[in-house]
């Protein structure tokens, strides 16, 4: 199976061409796949498909040609994945799959229109967060009360006192499991300055990772809505760089780099 490696802001992913669908990716081969010692590594999989080919997408064929297929590390499916969106966009511009400076992805999160910067970066439509109330997520024995922000796919974004950078990620901090039976991707993050924020974030299947983008766009909705301005441009630094996030009345915007860094023969089995 031919592979390629690519991030966006040192979130990285397993991209697997396949183009006519033709490919059943078990989780047990995702997992071994993204596994950092016995496999390539990576935060998830990016499986590449034709739209019409995809029969969890293909009504959406009319408006996007190819299909984002996402998978967590643990093999777990996953809606969406916002630096995912742009890498995988990455992808289809540098094999030649698409010319245009524009155009729309189908996600299970529904689809997401793409637009190619002058500077090379990757803007991603993200859609309308919903916030839906708060919670709390326990870190090191210490709770942090968070907005939940749908993105298409569940994130809990917690303002802090305390440096994010001292924080303990390396286990799943705990949450209401009936708010959110199915996991959700915690960001922790403290507003520095005007319209910015230093986040660091736990996503659900993957653990602690570099950089999210559905969970900086989760992280500038919970600031802008702490500071009472809903609308904006938001730059949130993450360990593996920054990303630009623009809220308006109608939707949101990611933007930042995409890269794709190796190819190669994937040999692994199940």
């Amino acid at each position: 199976m031919r592979f390629l490696k690519g991030h966006g802001t040192e979130n990285d992913f397993v991209i697997l061409p396949d183009l006519e669908d033709e490919t059943a990716l078990s989780a047990a081969l995702v997992a071994k796949i993204c596994d950092r010692r016995a496999g390539i590594g990576a935060d998830g999989v990016l499986r590449v498909a034709r739209t019409k080919e995809s029969h969890e997408v293909a009504h959406l064929a009319a408006t996007a040609e190819w299909f984002m297929d996402y998978r967590n590390a643990d093999g777990s499916v996953a809606e969406m994945c916002g630096n995912g969106v742009r890498v995988f966009a990455r992808y289809l511009i540098d094999a030649g799959l698409t010319e245009a400076s524009e155009f729309a992805l189908a996600t299970r999160g529904g689809l997401r229109t793409i637009r190619v910067e002058p500077n090379g970066d990757i803007t991603a439509d993200m859609g309308k967060p919903v916030v839906d109330g708060e919670s709390v997520a326990t870190v090191g024995g210490q709770e942090y009360t968070g907005i939940r922000v749908d993105m298409g796919n569940p994130h809990l974004a917690c303002a802090i006192g305390d440096p994010v950078v001292q924080l303990d990620l390396n286990h799943q901090p705990g949450f209401d499991t009936g708010i959110f039976p199915t996991g959700v991707n915690i960001e922790l993050f403290n507003p520095v300055g005007v319209s910015r924020a230093v986040m660091r974030v736990f996503e659900r299947g993957s653990g602690e990772t570099r950089s999210c983008g559905t969970g900086a766009v989760a992280t500038a909705v919970a600031a802008a809505h702490l500071s009472g301005d809903t609308t904006g441009t938001w730059t949130i630094e993450v360990p593996g760089g920054t990303l630009t996030v623009i809220l308006d009345a109608e939707t949101s915007y990611l933007s930042g780099p995409a890269a794709i860094v190796a190819s190669g023969e994937l040999m692994l089995a199940e």
